[in-house]
């Protein structure tokens, strides 16, 4: 059924048309409650610079890499994120100032990628942001940055939206992958296109010349373009879901492969594993216009 939906928002076939013609009322009045909870929100301003990083699709649009790119340029941050694919609640410290002091576990993989990537930052998950900013205050934040914040319409931020790359289906939500209209990208103060204001630079630390994939990402198959020759076959789970060592161990063998391909998203989650593995590293090149005025709103609050 996770499939079916995923082509139908991202690679929809004739087939599917009905089905998202069906769904159109319920998107409509989905995206008409989210549009006047955006308009009715009053916006609380915590007197402290808070910059959100969101998109406006379902699943992966690079907001975490982005993240870690934006909040390494910066002092006494911290990184605010709802820790999705966690197996706690409430409010848990990941790291603190770069000391992690959860397991993944406890804070998800995007999390704990970030708070691994981050060493002089803290990092925080939590269901409710408003109380994790007042907690970041006490402990002394500088600057919050928001993960995943677009749709947090009472927090008084910076908005930074990542527009997606091209998505045929423009429906929101069921019959298409946006959270909200479309058209409500007018209300991000910078409004942030892959390729023309930031784009990515991918290594892979230990290749080996046969590579099984395994993922548990959204949307697995934006990662073609950046694969390697010697990808032999694929093991993809759902979104932030935890491998299995053996199923791992067994696709291996009967693929033949040496070692496996995976992200620093899904690395975090094999730490244990001994298992050979080539890892796909990421950084982000974000232009320096775009810093500058990201800089610009933080000095406003000094």
């Amino acid at each position: 059924m996770k499939q079916f939906f995923e082509s139908m928002y991202y690679h929809p076939k004739p087939y599917q048309y009905p089905v998202i013609f069906i769904l159109l009322p319920l998107s409509l009045l989905y995206g008409t409650v989210m549009l006047a909870r955006r308009l009715a929100a009053r916006k609380k301003d915590f007197g402290i610079p808070i910059v959100s990083v969101g998109n406006l699709i379902v699943g992966g649009s690079g907001k975490t890499p982005f993240v870690i790119a934006l909040a390494s340029r910066y002092e006494n941050v911290t990184v605010i994120s709802r820790g999705y694919g966690r197996k706690s609640r409430g409010l848990i410290e990941v790291s603190r100032k770069g000391n992690i002091i959860a397991s993944v576990e406890e804070s998800g993989d995007e999390a704990m990628l970030m708070a691994k990537s981050l060493p002089n930052a803290s990092v925080i998950v939590s269901e409710e942001r408003e109380s994790a900013i007042e907690f970041a205050k006490i402990n002394g934040a500088s600057l919050i940055i928001l993960d995943d914040g677009f749709n947090r319409v009472a927090i008084e931020k910076f908005e930074v939206l990542l527009e997606p790359e091209y998505v045929p289906n423009t429906f929101p939500f069921p019959a298409g992958p946006f959270r909200e209209f479309r058209f409500t990208k007018r209300y991000a103060d910078l409004l942030l296109k892959e390729g023309i204001d930031f784009k990515r630079v991918v290594t892979i630390d230990h290749p080996a010349q046969k590579m099984l994939l395994a993922t548990a990402i959204a949307n697995p198959k934006r990662l073609e373009s950046y694969l390697p020759e010697g990808v032999v076959g694929r093991f993809c789970l759902e979104d932030h879901a935890y491998f299995d060592v053996s199923s791992l161990e067994e696709k291996m063998m009967e693929v033949g492969a040496e070692s496996l391909l995976v992200t620093e998203k899904d690395a975090v989650k094999m730490e244990d594993f001994k298992l050979p593995v080539s890892q796909m590293r990421l950084k982000l090149e974000i232009k320096k216009e775009i810093i500058m005025k990201i800089s610009e709103y933080i000095k406003k609050y000094k």
